[in-house]
């Protein structure tokens, strides 16, 4: 399984997941976002329909009577509803190389020691067996890949 983790510094996460659900979709994959709280989903959920004026991102919060029909479905648990490819985890949620995914992308606030600790924790956990590649941006909002 491919594992990526995004440490995020120049760039919050509500503008680089728009574009990395973007990509998503345009391969033709659903995803699934595992965010930490309900609080974290509802504000996410708003932000994907707000993000940028000119783009339509189809996504749904979990719970509804289509979320096997959703494109992108955020959720707080660990199920996959909508037969994602792909997983994100956000807000608080930590990876873990379960179920049947071709990708997870684990994306952390890299201004928060906490989290950064956290993130180490799961590339320790995570890199023996999965192929792991962290990808850092630079200052001009370049993402460059570092392992």
């Amino acid at each position: 399984m491919e594992i990526f983790f995004y440490h995020l510094e120049q760039a919050p996460l509500e503008r680089v997941l728009p574009q990395l659900l973007e990509k998503t979709l345009e391969r033709g994959w659903r995803a699934v976002v595992e965010v930490g709280d309900t609080e974290r989903a509802d504000a996410l959920d708003t932000s994907l329909w707000t993000w940028r004026d000119d783009s339509f991102l189809p996504h749904g919060r979990d719970g509804g009577t289509h979320d096997a029909d959703q494109p992108v479905l955020i959720t707080t648990g660990e199920h996959n509803p909508n037969g994602s490819a792909i997983r994100f985890f956000v807000g608080g949620a930590v990876p873990r190389a379960e179920g049947d995914y071709q990708r997870l992308i684990y994306l952390f606030d890299g201004h928060d020691p906490d989290v950064v600790e956290t993130a180490r924790a799961a590339w320790k956990a995570l890199s023996s067996g999965n192929a792991c590649t962290y990808w850092q941006q630079e200052p001009n909002g370049r993402w460059v890949k570092k392992g």
